[in-house]
């Protein structure tokens, strides 16, 4: 069963293909998404990648605090958001 995980305080210069190597090191990565703004395109400094669970697991043990371009990444499993009323 596939696994989503939060990456936090991504630099803002991080590419979804650059996230996406960063996870393939520990499994295949189903997909992988830096979030941007809608107005400028910009990234917001935050991703999400899809592995499968125990691929997930070693990803985020190793991956959660590692320093990417001087920022600590905050790694961890992504709450499902409850639907909008």
């Amino acid at each position: 069963m596939a696994k989503k995980i939060f990456v936090g305080n991504l630099p803002f210069s991080t590419t979804s293909e650059e996230l996406k190597e960063l996870f393939a090191a520990y499994g295949e990565v189903i997909s992988a998404n830096v979030v941007t703004d809608r107005a400028t395109g910009r990234s917001r400094g935050f991703g999400f990648v899809e592995m499968e669970s125990a691929e997930a697991d070693a990803a985020i043990g190793a991956l959660n605090g590692k320093e990417m371009d001087g920022r600590a990444l905050r790694v961890d499993q992504a709450n499902e958001r409850p639907p909008r009323q």
